[in-house]
This record gives structure tokens, C-alpha cells and sequence, in this order.
């Protein structure tokens, strides 16, 4: 027998329905002006009658009108939160600092702060810069670093801040030309992601890196193969300063992705070379290689066919071992990239499965310390240029991942924020309010681009202030001089360590000693690693 106290929720559809009827009534007998009220209770009772006969809502049935509040307070539970709720400190992923701090800086304005820091300093996981008493002054911030090895014909001197991977496509036109022609006036580069050169790359003509990921666009023969005279072409472009094979980024790695026939716009199309009307897959791994080997004789065939411009590669450590296979297939056959990009777990993509995002990949001070002690150990580390990409937005950040070993860094989400993102986690959605990762006409004329390149070079300028200045404050001449002994972190409430002690460097060529100790088991993984598979040797 049904429980008929509980039946107080239908309250509200009975309420509606009744004041519909009076409503009516009163129209009929008395003033027209009643048809408001007829209208509106009369939908409510109409939904509220719907809700109750539908079945894919339990909560509508049992509680049909009050349950869409349900719904609505969901819908706007992400603004909720990051207007009314988190604190400055919250990071979802970025916290209100870290954001405020982007658009301070991007919009020229002081990002000064009163009554002292807001950072709980002596939680564990805090860390800061030592500095000196003899502080230094350096004028000049336009820090450079040259990227390419005695096989390279036309190195590049990069900034040691650069516009990470998004591709045309994931963001939008307005979007992509904002920033690269901030990276024309800044002087920095700009990644193009796996979307290939896009017109709107072209139109801002700033340097530009150029990916190749597993779908080739850009240089994609028509069964979905690496096609070497296209590839060849877009390379020859002088915007083009890079080229960078993509093995895997942070937010998703070894997971591929799909763009569906109905997001391929003309555009799109031209800039990826793949039809219209038709799924378009980006799979998984690569085609052009399989084994460690493999892989560094097409960078070398990359190198040739772009005319002798740096080449590298980027990935989020995975399997340790597997990194190891690269750096004895470099040993083996000679050639050496000019660059790795490490990417974190912590990095951003438009949309990831949830578990990869969460649980998938190492993050970036792990995965950069790997790379660069791995690159000592086997005698390369003087031959190839580490970038470091993961939540870089400050010039702490920066001077972080320099001193753990990388030469420049990367940053995606910290520009976005230069030209308007507000966070809003809808970039999957094609709804971006901003204008920034759609492909919506409408709300991407809602990015001026103009007015937000000048905010993209003027967030990295003064980046790029804020680090001299951090570095002269540390009593170095160049933040290339940064080292792990440079940073101290708090493991515990009442305990901090040095950073040499953590994220040390290890001596040069320790993995070719037979006799060099075994540091946290990279001497076992080399000794499981082979150049000529990406399988272990046991």
C-alpha cells in the first residue's frame, strides 16, 4: 500500500495545476491580464504532468516541477563555486592566485599583493627560492636558449617561455590567430598541436613549432599514413623554427582521439588535409615506427626533409624502461634529437577520459627529473634541449622546473588566460563563453584579436620581468643557473629538505659505469631496456 504521507511532493504539481485552473477562471470571468499567470502555471503543470509519466528521471517522478531545481543548481554548481565558494588558494585545476596573477599581468596591471602571503607556509608540500644577500639587477629579461646539436643546420634561439600544444580546432580561429600574433610581438613561439598550420597560425606570423602527432595533418597521405613531400612542404614554411614529434601529452596519454565528421569544418579541413563529412581518427601510437630504433630514424628523416631544423619529441613519462629504450636507440644509432618536451599529468586538453586524466602518466617534476638525470646518466644530457610543460604560469614555476633540470618551459592554460579564459571546464562542450575553445561563429566574435595579442605579449613580458627578477634576488646572473640546491620544500609540518636532496643530479654517464650505484633502480630498467623494442628484455 502506498505510503500516502510522503505524497507532500507532489504539493508542487498540484499547486500549479490549481492555480493554472484559477488562473483560467479568473481570465474568463473577470481580465485578459490573467493569462499570464495561465501561462506560466499552466507550463508548469504541463512539465510537472510530464515528469511524472516519463522514465529516464527517477527524481522527476517523485518529484516532478521541485526536481528540475535539481538540475538547474547542478548546471551552475562549477560558477557557484569558483564565484561564491573556493577559497583563493583552491585549485580547480588553477586557483583564483594563480589565475588573478595571469590576467594581471596580461591586462599590464599591478600584481602587487598587501598584507603578505595567503599561503599556508608551513603546510607540507610548500616550497620556495632561496635568495641572496647580495642580490643582482638584470636589465634585460629576453632569456634565450639556443636548441639544436651539431646535426642541426638551423638552430633556434627560443625564449625560455613558449606557447605549449593547442591545436586549431580544440580552440578557436580568434583564439589561435590572438596568439600567435602575441608571440610575433613577444618574440616567443608558439606549439601548433597536432591541428597541423592553420591559417590563423599564418595570419599572426609568429614562430611557430610545428607537431606532428599519429594522424600526421598537416603531412597525411590519404590512407592516414605520414606522406613525406607533404610533410616536407609545411615544413619548408620560415614560420616554422621547430619540429616536434608528439608521442603523448599529460592529460590523456596513450589515449587516442576521434573528431567527429560534424565538428570538421572547411577550415579545419584545409589545415588537417582530411575530408569533410568523414570521422576523423588520431590513433593511439604511430604508424611510421614501432621500435625505439625506428622512432629515431624518422626523426632523422624529419630533420632532412625540414631542411635541418631542430627536431624533437614530446611525451608524458610512462613506463620508465620505455624512455630508456629511446635513449640506447640515440646511443645505437647516432642520432640525437635536439629537443624532449616533458609533459605532466597535471597538463590540460579539451577533454580527456576521466581515469586518464586522474590516474594516467607522471607528473612533470617526477617526469622532468627522470628525463634529465637518464639523459646524464647515458653522457647526452649536452645534446638535447628539455622543456618542461604542466602548470606553468609564474615565474616561480619557471625557475622550479629550471632548477630540476629543464632549459625552457612551456605553457597552454596560462595563455588561454592571457586571452580571456575564465575556467569555465566547458571546452567540450562547444559552448565556451569567452570564445576561446569553440568553433561557434558567434561566440568566437566575442575575442577581439587584436586587443588580446597585445595581453598575450604583455603577460609573457612580464613573466619574464617577474623571473629576472626572482633570479637576481637569488644572486644568479641568468635563470639558467638555478639549480635544485636553489629550492627548499616543506615534506612535512615541521621538516624541510633542500632541493638536492629530492630532485638531485646525478653524475654524468652513471649509466654506462658498471660500477656507478644503482640509483632508485635506473641502472636495473637500463639493463632491462634495448634499442631495439619497446618490450623489456625479460
Amino acid at each position: 500500500m502506498p505510503d500516502f504521507s510522503s505524497l507532500h511532493r507532489f504539493i508542487p504539481l498540484v499547486g500549479a495545476s490549481v492555480l493554472a485552473f484559477i488562473s483560467l477562471v479568473l481570465m474568463l470571468a473577470w481580465s485578459g491580464w490573467f493569462a499570464f499567470p495561465l501561462a506560466l502555471f499552466g507550463v508548469l503543470s504541463a512539465m510537472g504532468l510530464y515528469d511524472v509519466v516519463q522514465t529516464k528521471h527517477s527524481i522527476l517522478r517523485n518529484y516532478p516541477v521541485l526536481g528540475h531545481m535539481r538540475f538547474f543548481f547542478e548546471g551552475i554548481r562549477p560558477e557557484i563555486r569558483q564565484y561564491l565558494i573556493e577559497s583563493d588558494q583552491d585549485e580547480e585545476p588553477f586557483s583564483r592566485d594563480d589565475r588573478s596573477l595571469v590576467y594581471q599581468r596580461a591586462k599590464g596591471q599591478e600584481d602587487a599583493r598587501p598584507f603578505g602571503t595567503r599561503m599556508r607556509v608551513y603546510d607540507a608540500g610548500y616550497s620556495w627560492v632561496t635568495h641572496s644577500v647580495q642580490p643582482k639587477h638584470i636589465t634585460d629579461s629576453d632569456f634565450r636558449v639556443k636548441i639544436g646539436n651539431k646535426a642541426c643546420k638551423k638552430p633556434y634561439q627560443a625564449s625560455l617561455y613558449n606557447i605549449s600544444a593547442m591545436s586549431f580546432g580544440s580552440l578557436s580561429a580568434n583564439a589561435i590567430q590572438a596568439l600567435n600574433t602575441g608571440a610575433k610581438l613577444g618574440g616567443f613561439a608558439h606549439d601548433t598541436g597536432e591541428g597541423s598550420v592553420s591559417r590563423y597560425h599564418k595570419a599572426g606570423d609568429g614562430d611557430l613549432i610545428y607537431q606532428v602527432a599519429s594522424g600526421y595533418f598537416g603531412c597525411r597521405a590519404t590512407d592516414g599514413t605520414f606522406d613525406p613531400d607533404k610533410f616536407a612542404k609545411t615544413a619548408s614554411l620560415d614560420q616554422i623554427k621547430m619540429i616536434e614529434l608528439k608521442l603523448s601529452q599529460g592529460a590523456k596519454p596513450g589515449h587516442g582521439g576521434m573528431l567527429p565528421a560534424s565538428k570538421i569544418s572547411a577550415e579545419i579541413s584545409e589545415a588537417r588535409g582530411v575530408p569533410m563529412g568523414k570521422d576523423c581518427i588520431s590513433p593511439a601510437s604511430h604508424s611510421a615506427f614501432s621500435t625505439p630504433i625506428e622512432m629515431m630514424q624518422f626523426l632523422g628523416k624529419l630533420r632532412e626533409l625540414s631542411g635541418g631544423k631542430p627536431v624533437g619529441f614530446k611525451l608524458c613519462i610512462g613506463h620508465q624502461r620505455e624512455f630508456m629504450c629511446m635513449v640506447k636507440a640515440m646511443l645505437e644509432t647516432k642520432i640525437v634529437p635536439d629537443f624532449i618536451v616533458v609533459d605532466g599529468t597535471e597538463g590540460g586538453t579539451g577533454a580527456a577520459p576521466v581515469e586518464f586524466s586522474n590516474h594516467v602518466g607522471m607528473p612533470m617534476v617526477e617526469g622532468l627529473t627522470f628525463v634529465h638525470n637518464t639523459l646524464r646518466g647515458a653522457g647526452l644530457r649536452d645534446q638535447v634541449k628539455v622543456g618542461a610543460a604542466g602548470k606553468v604560469v609564474s615565474a616561480f614555476d619557471i625557475a622550479r622546473a629550471l632548477a630540476m633540470g629543464a632549459d625552457w618551459c612551456n605553457s597552454a592554460r596560462g595563455f588561454m588566460f592571457s586571452i580571456g579564459c575564465i575556467q569555465a571546464q566547458a571546452c567540450h562542450t562547444n559552448q565556451c563563453p569567452v570564445g576561446v575553445a569553440t568553433q561557434d561563429k558567434i561566440r568566437q566574435r566575442a575575442l577581439n584579436v587584436g586587443h588580446k595579442s597585445k595581453r598575450v605579449a604583455r603577460f609573457h613580458r612580464n613573466t619574464m620581468d617577474a623571473l629576472a627578477e626572482m633570479t637576481g634576488a637569488a644572486g644568479l646572473s641568468h635563470p639558467r643557473e638555478f639549480l635544485p640546491r636553489h629550492l627548499m620544500l616543506r615534506q612535512g609540518d615541521n621538516s624541510m629538505v633542500q632541493g638536492d636532496e629530492v630532485y638531485a643530479y646525478l653524475p654524468d654517464g652513471y649509466l654506462l659505469d658498471n660500477k656507478a650505484v644503482d640509483y632508485k633502480g635506473n641502472k636495473t630498467r637500463w639493463a632491462r631496456a634495448r634499442a631495439e623494442s619497446f618490450a623489456p628484455v625479460d
